[in-house]
C-alpha cells in the first residue's frame, strides 16, 4: 500500500468522507426529530453523544428544534443532558431561548442541571424575564 492511498480512517488521520456523510445524516435527523430512524442508529453503535465540529450534540440538536421525544430517546439511550457545545451552552439552555416548554420538562427529567452552562438555563430565564420557568428551577 502507498502512502497516499486511503486506509480505513481516510488519508492521513482526515475522517473519511462516507463517515462525514453518515454522521451528517444523523445530525440532520436529530434536527428533524425522526426519532425513530435515529434511535435505529443508536441502537446499532452511533455514540448517543455524538458531537459536531461545534461540540453541539444530538441532545443539542434536537432540543433546539423541539423534538421533546427525540430528546428524551437520546437520554435514554445514554446521551447526557447537560454536555455542552464550544461555547458553553447546554442544551437546555438552548431550549428555555427556543421556549420549547416540553423539551424543558424532557430534559429536567432526564437529569438536566438548570445551573450549568454558559449561560445557563436559569440566567436565559432571568434574561428573558421567564418567571414560570425560574419557579420551575427553583431560581428567584
Amino acid at each position: 500500500m502507498s502512502e497516499h492511498e486511503p486506509t480505513q480512517g481516510g488519508s492521513q488521520g482526515a475522517p473519511d468522507e462516507d463517515v462525514i456523510e453518515l454522521a451528517t445524516k444523523i445530525f440532520d435527523l436529530a434536527r428533524q426529530g425522526e426519532t425513530e430512524a435515529l434511535t435505529a442508529y443508536l441502537d446499532a453503535g452511533v455514540p448517543a453523544n455524538l458531537t459536531n465540529d461545534r461540540g453541539d450534540t444530538l441532545v443539542m440538536l434536537a432540543a433546539y428544534h423541539g423534538h421533546a421525544a427525540t430528546v428524551t430517546a437520546l437520554l435514554a439511550r445514554g446521551a447526557e443532558a447537560d454536555r455542552a457545545n464550544d461555547r458553553g451552552q447546554t442544551p437546555l439552555a438552548g431550549a428555555v431561548f427556543k421556549g420549547e416548554e416540553t423539551v424543558i420538562r424532557a430534559l429536567l427529567d432526564g437529569g438536566a442541571d438548570p445551573a450549568a452552562g454558559t449561560p445557563s438555563a436559569v440566567d436565559t430565564a432571568r434574561m428573558f424575564a421567564k418567571a414560570d420557568l425560574l419557579e420551575l428551577f427553583g431560581a428567584e
